[in-house]
């Protein structure tokens, strides 16, 4: 065949053009699901569909022979983007949000517990920090009473070592977060601990065990939260 000049300007086969728009393979695609997850394209929550499909391959674009099944993928309702399942792996921002604002309470709850005192300038510390996070009525006096709480129902003493219900409360707090957290805000998380223990003076034995199990948790190394624990102790 002769040859005819393309859109770009080089020449090219006349039957290449021609053998692309007769053959070709089309997609059908069927919902099978939706919800609202975080669409990496747009940067925000938005809704999504959950589709499978059904390639055939097609002549004159018309579907003729079945070429087996595609996906399933996560549709954006907002940007229209494609994406694998795993996506949905990721939290929303309002998740996101949720999960860390009751990780810092529980964080909070644990070293007061250990610190064995609540005294008042941990609990101020303590309950700036769940503040912060997002709880935004919470009181050193409801702190308080909840380390109380927990102490009766756990028939810890105050100023024990981490037991290992606590240690599963953090974990429980903390695993499902650390892997969406760069490693400053799981290190930040470390620090606000650490800060609520040293505001009544250096730490005690059981506060150190309570911080490496929330470092433990939050998958950093424990050299590093020695080194984090050292740093929260020096005056910026």
């Amino acid at each position: 065949m002769l040859p005819g000049r393309g859109r770009n300007g080089r020449f090219v086969r006349a039957g290449s053009m021609g053998v692309s728009r007769l053959l070709g393979t089309r997609t059908a695609w069927t919902t099978v699901g939706d919800g609202e997850f975080f669409c990496p394209g747009c940067g925000g929550d938005r809704n999504y569909q959950r589709l499978t499909g059904r390639r055939r391959f097609t002549c004159l674009g018309v579907p003729v022979l079945p070429r087996g099944e595609t996906g399933p993928v996560v549709e954006c309702a907002a940007c229209g983007q494609h994406y694998s399942a795993d996506v949905l792996d990721h939290p929303t921002t309002t998740r996101f949000s949720a999960m860390l604002r009751d990780a810092v309470h529980t964080v909070a709850l644990a070293v007061l517990a250990a610190g064995g005192t609540c005294a008042r300038t941990a609990l101020e510390t303590a309950a700036s920090a769940v503040r912060s996070a997002g709880f935004d009525d919470c009181t050193e006096e409801q702190l308080a009473a909840l380390v109380e709480a927990l102490a009766a129902d756990t028939g810890r003493i105050f100023g024990e070592p981490c037991g290992p219900g606590l240690a599963i409360e953090l974990h429980e707090a903390l695993d499902p977060l650390a892997p969406h957290l760069a490693p400053g805000g799981r290190e930040a998380i470390l620090l606000q601990g650490a800060r609520i223990a040293l505001a009544d003076g250096p730490y005690t034995p059981a506060e150190r065990e309570t911080l490496s199990t929330v470092g433990a948790a939050l998958t950093i190394c424990a050299d590093d939260v020695t080194r984090l624990l050292t740093a929260a102790r020096t005056p910026s």
